[in-house]
């Protein structure tokens, strides 16, 4: 058992990850950030839910990039070949889950 207490968890540099756990492939993982990640198609399927702080969610639907704002308890799901990219709004705590060693 384990507790982890997400609001003050913090990392040595943008998006630094606590691995929660990896079940049959598919981790968990709490990152932290202050900065924008990159543009990137991950592997598989990814839910992204925003635990603390404001991001905005770059991503393309046919070729037209779109943005949508997320905060606190709001899920970003990006299926297979959706490309996004993370952009906070100062610091943000956020909950990924997705294949192991996607990008």
């Amino acid at each position: 058992m384990n507790i982890i207490r997400a609001k003050s968890f913090t990392a040595e540099r943008a998006w630094g990850a606590l691995d929660i756990a990896n079940m049959g492939g598919i981790t968990t993982r709490l990152h932290w950030t202050d900065q924008p990640y990159r543009w990137h198609v991950n592997d598989g399927e990814e839910v992204f839910v925003v635990l603390d702080g404001t991001v905005d969610m770059h991503y393309r639907e046919a070729g037209e990039e779109k943005v949508a704002t997320l905060e606190p308890g709001d899920i970003f799901f990006a299926g297979v070949g959706c490309e996004h990219v993370a952009h906070p709004r100062g610091e943000a705590r956020i909950l990924v889950v997705e294949k192991a060693g996607s990008v």
